[in-house]
């Protein structure tokens, strides 16, 4: 896994990382926003590889009082390996790092609650659509730094 600032990403890291969002979010589940939405040069990326290819991918965005994981995307080659988990786990232990203390707060689809919630996330808001699918706000308590 790599932990890279907007900025460090080459031309090419960028296109990988935009495709492969827009292939799950987009294409997949035929979902269409503007997956391109501003808030990437401000946040931290984490890619996690399968030799050389982009497995899978999520970022991180500090807001005032709260840390924002979101574009939690795996390649459909490679789900059901645990890839998801490992970036989350990898994830909550860069958030605790770095910031200490803070909430963690996700914007799930209704049907990942599950998942966030072996992550230690729980519901902080009823079911809403968001571009025609179910999503759940969940939240996480801050970690003390290690």
């Amino acid at each position: 896994m790599r932990w890279s600032a907007f900025e460090e990403l080459t031309a090419v890291e960028v296109h990988d990382l935009l495709r492969l969002r827009s292939l799950v979010f987009v294409v997949e589940q035929a979902c269409v926003f503007a997956e391109i939405d501003g808030c990437d040069p401000q946040a931290i990326h984490l890619r996690q590889f399968v030799g050389e290819d982009l497995a899978g991918c999520l970022r991180i965005l500090r807001d005032e009082d709260a840390v924002r994981i979101g574009r939690v995307a795996t390649a459909a080659a490679y789900r059901g390996r645990g890839y998801g988990h490992d970036m989350m786990a990898e994830a909550l232990r860069y958030a605790a790092e770095c910031f200490s203390g803070r909430a963690i707060v996700v914007s799930a689809q209704a049907h990942l609650e599950a998942f966030y919630g072996r992550h230690g996330f729980v519901a902080a808001s009823a079911p809403y659509d968001e571009d025609g699918i179910a999503h759940i706000d969940m939240r996480r308590a801050g970690s003390p730094g290690s």
